[in-house]
This record gives C-alpha cells, sequence and structure tokens, in this order.
C-alpha cells in the first residue's frame, strides 16, 4: 500500500535537484555571467530590430509620397522637399 509520506519522500528528490541547480548557478556566478553577456546581447537584437523598423517605415514614406505625386496629389517639388525635412531628424 502506497501512503502520503512516500509519495513525499518520493517527490523529495526532485524539489532538492532544483534547489540544487539554483544553488550551483548562484554560488558559481553564472548569473553575473549571464547578465554580462546577456544584456549585450539583448540590446543589439534591439537595436536591430529598430533599425528595421525605421528603415521600413522610411520606405513606406517614401512609397506613399511617389504615390501622391503620381496621381497629382502632389508636385515633385513639395515630395522632394516633404522627404528631405524627414530625414533631417536626430534620433
Amino acid at each position: 500500500m502506497w501512503t502520503l509520506a512516500q509519495d513525499a519522500a518520493a517527490a523529495a528528490p526532485a524539489q532538492s535537484h532544483w534547489g540544487e541547480v539554483i544553488s550551483n548557478l548562484t554560488s558559481t556566478g553564472s548569473i553575473t555571467i549571464m547578465l554580462i553577456f546577456g544584456i549585450p546581447i539583448v540590446a543589439i537584437l534591439v537595436g536591430g530590430m529598430k533599425a528595421i523598423l525605421t528603415a521600413r517605415a522610411q520606405e513606406r514614406t517614401r512609397q506613399e509620397v511617389a504615390a501622391y505625386v503620381a496621381e497629382g496629389s502632389m508636385t515633385a517639388e513639395e515630395g522632394e522637399r516633404l522627404l528631405r525635412a524627414g530625414g533631417s531628424r536626430c534620433d
């Protein structure tokens, strides 16, 4: 007959295993190493995503201005001025 005490005893090694894993991570400085390498990697990824999204937005704006010029809603000079004004923005 299996009892609750036997269930608890059987579950104890799994719990202590994770406790050992966590204590090993904190005692060996792995968290520090993860922070040293993890933060720059995340920053690079976020910077790359920002550059991609910025380039997409600029290209979409160029396409929209070209469409306005093509349909005659805007002159080529106005479109050129509009695109030049947006390009001088500093982030």
